[in-house]
């Protein structure tokens, strides 16, 4: 039986094509084979890379550009969406304090600031939104978000009342911190943060622990940030007089969690389903025949937030069938999610070439995509 309504909703495919460019792949690939195909294509994400395209493609918003800093303080060409009702915008954390913007030798959140994140804030506030929208996947820091506080207006002094520039490092240098000059317009700005992580700030599966490692931390440096995010929260929480470091979420991106909650008063989602509401996904998955979603791995972490299973989950509610292509598959993930994906398919062979794969994501996608719905059609209307 061949499927009318085909939706697709992938998510981006890492270090190789955009949520978009993996959609469109998929399309070609079934077109090849269903030329009449009624084919659907909706972006994802889910907070991470990827954020501001879905949500200014579905809401027909536009990009700004600005100019801001880096990781490690030096200028960048960044981004921010303003999405259609020109009263929100979405920020994208990897775009200006993201780790893909250092090379290997230079990651080290010791030394990496999120100051970048704040002047994409007042980059947003400028354009006159008072919504944002901010996906904090990706990112290069373990500062807490001081940096992007910083960048906002709040001041922080050492003991002999000199100003500090702050990195993930020096947290513990705080001696007093003084917020008088924090942008008034975020006042009655709205600021939801989308974030597939849970973690607590600090503790066994903070945000030191826990991510420090991926971001270019050894164990001595990992024992530095969790003293520091310790120091910087309990002053804080000193002044706020509200435990937020225990809040889920509050050690997402090196604790950029932690900073938006307790001193922006924002509130954070599973950042999937932030998009999926934006985007009326699930009323596209309900007229569907065949929903078909994917990203670069799917493994056991898939099913905490990421956008396949998210994609699979609301198809399930209307027993529509759903396929997932990812570049990498768990050994496992067929019978993890036995119940919940009809078909979980690797883009290539085991024998390629990781980088190869890479490289060639968007042939190896269409074609992976052709064989796959033949193989279908073979098997459902066999001659």
């Amino acid at each position: 039986m061949k499927p009318a309504n085909i939706l697709i909703a992938t998510d981006s495919f890492k270090e190789s094509l955009s949520a978009t460019e993996a959609a469109e792949a998929i399309r070609k690939g079934i077109i090849q084979v269903i030329p009449d195909a009624n084919i659907s294509l909706v972006p994802m994400a889910d907070g991470g890379e990827g954020t501001v395209q879905s949500l200014v493609q579905s809401t027909h918003g536009r990009i700004v550009q600005a100019r801001v800093h880096d990781p490690l303080m030096r200028p960048v060409n960044a981004f921010i969406g303003i999405l259609g009702d020109e009263q929100t915008a979405v920020i994208e954390m990897a775009a200006a304090s993201g780790i893909e913007l250092l090379s290997e030798n230079e990651k080290n959140p010791i030394k990496t600031s999120s100051y970048g994140t704040g002047e994409l804030i007042k980059a947003a506030l400028n354009s006159g939104c008072n919504k944002l929208i901010i996906g904090i996947g990706g990112s290069a820091t373990n500062d807490g978000g001081a940096g992007m506080l910083q960048a906002l207006g709040i001041r922080f002094f050492d003991e002999k009342g000199d100003l500090i520039t702050l990195r993930g490092g020096n947290l513990s240098e705080i001696s007093k911190i003084n917020s008088t000059k924090l942008d008034k317009r975020l006042e009655t700005t709205n600021i939801l943060i989308a974030s597939d992580v849970d973690n607590p700030l600090y503790g066994g599966s903070g945000a030191s622990r826990i991510f420090g490692p991926q971001k270019g931390a050894d164990p001595e440096m990992v024992e530095k940030l969790e003293n520091s995010l310790i120091h910087f929260s309990g002053l804080t929480e000193n002044i706020k007089g509200i435990n937020y470091h225990d809040i889920p979420g509050a050690g997402a991106a090196g604790g950029m969690g932690f900073g938006l909650i307790s001193w922006l008063n924002a509130e954070i989602k599973s950042g999937f389903e932030i998009i999926a509401k934006l985007t009326g996904l699930e009323e596209k998955i309900r007229t569907a025949d065949l929903v078909i979603t994917g990203e670069g791995k799917i493994d056991r972490q898939t099913k905490h937030g990421k956008t396949p299973y998210g994609v699979a989950m609301l198809a399930k509610k209307y027993k529509i069938p759903v396929w997932a292509f990812a570049g990498i598959v768990q050994e496992d993930a067929k019978d993890i999610y036995r119940d919940i994906f009809q078909m979980i398919i690797p883009i290539a062979d085991k024998n390629v070439d990781p980088e190869d794969s890479k490289r060639n994501a968007a042939t190896l996608l269409q074609a992976i995509a052709t064989k796959t719905i033949s193989q279908f059609m073979i098997k459902n209307d066999p001659l």
